[in-house]
């Protein structure tokens, strides 16, 4: 099967497999593991932040993330369709007692004069504002990447006004490739930020979450609290080690891979995909000039040996990684390009 589904779906390297089968292992919640220990301490310095902390997921990153950086009954600012609104079970309110104020953009990233107009105060009639939320790459916008004069006028507001910012950058690496800045840089402006492992990078498990050293030591606290005390977990942090060192020089090909994909979509009678947007590894496209739904679509493509995914009742959504090469791309569009033929009277991309 080619999945195209996501970039989570990347199975370990050899190199990954031999580092977790040699891995030095002991309990992390005394902090023994001294695996887990180098992760920390590598993954801070690459974020260019104080500490750093080993979390099983990424939605378990972002709910500490925004635990830390405010308090019961304030709002967090963030856009529209952010993951941590729509696909992390309202952790935000369920663990964090915050609301999200929402602001719809048109490609998933904010503008200072946009997040200004939604930051409320301490007032007696509605909840202050207590942290701004960004993310880099914007996942259901199709892994758009915030400029630094963007993301920096941001921070800057934010903070003038005493307000913290949090950087949901699960495929940050990914937006160090397209801007070619290193991580750090582009962490910079923002209090905290999380990152994937286990994304682009490829490892098995695992995210960090980085910022200052007192609010990552309240973080350790609050994921004890959620469950992710995981005790000899250096045979997963093993594996993130070498996603690190490895993984990011592979981006660059899976964005290269996303915009030859994006291309022969825009091929497709029916597809409607601008292929100059692309930006990393992720493209969105529109298949309803097709007639077809996108789960019928998503079904004929699977029986061909394709798995991608819709993401709503118009659009579907590839994300390249290294476990899928050119020739896999061109099978995907053909397979594609196949399923639309008979609605739309098309033929096959060349």
């Amino acid at each position: 099967m080619i999945d195209l589904r996501s970039d989570t779906v990347t199975r370990p390297t050899p190199a990954m497999r031999k580092a977790m089968f040699e891995a030095e292992v002991g309990d992390d919640v005394y902090r023994e593991d001294p695996t887990i220990n180098r992760l920390e301490e590598r993954a801070a310095a690459i974020a260019g932040k104080e500490a750093a902390l080993f979390v099983p997921t990424g939605t378990m990153g972002n709910t500490i993330g925004i635990k830390v950086l405010t308090e019961h009954g304030q709002e967090v600012v963030c856009d529209s369709r952010a993951h941590i609104l729509d696909y992390e079970l309202a952790m935000a309110a369920w663990f964090s007692g915050c609301l999200i104020r929402a602001i719809p953009s048109a490609e998933g990233i904010l503008t200072w004069d946009e997040v200004r107009r939604s930051i409320k105060p301490l007032n007696p009639n509605y909840a202050p504002t207590g942290a701004i939320a960004v993310e880099q790459t914007h996942n259901m916008a199709g892994g758009t990447v915030y400029p630094m004069r963007t993301l920096c006028e941001i921070c800057d507001g934010a903070h003038e006004r005493g307000i913290r910012v949090h950087m949901d950058g699960a495929r940050v690496f990914n937006a160090s490739v397209a801007l070619g800045i290193p991580v750090h840089e582009i962490a910079a402006p923002a209090d905290t930020i999380m990152f994937c492992l286990s994304k682009g990078l490829g490892a098995p498990a695992g995210s960090i979450l980085a910022g200052p050293a007192d609010l990552i030591a309240r973080g350790r606290l609050y994921r004890k609290r959620l469950g992710g005390g995981m005790r000899q977990a250096g045979i997963l942090a093993a594996a993130g080690l070498v996603a690190l060192e490895e993984s990011p020089a592979k981006l660059a090909t899976d964005h290269a891979n996303a915009r030859f994909l994006a291309e022969g979509l825009a091929r497709i009678p029916g597809v409607q995909v601008d292929s100059t947007k692309v930006a990393t590894n992720i493209v969105i496209f529109d298949v309803s000039s097709t007639g077809i739904a996108p789960s019928e679509i998503s079904a004929r493509l699977k029986q061909r040996g394709v798995l991608l995914n819709a993401i709503n009742d118009r659009c579907l959504r590839a994300v390249t990684h290294y476990d899928v090469d050119r020739a896999h791309c061109a099978l995907a569009l053909d397979a594609l390009s196949e399923s639309v033929a008979a609605s739309v009277g098309g033929a096959k991309t060349s």
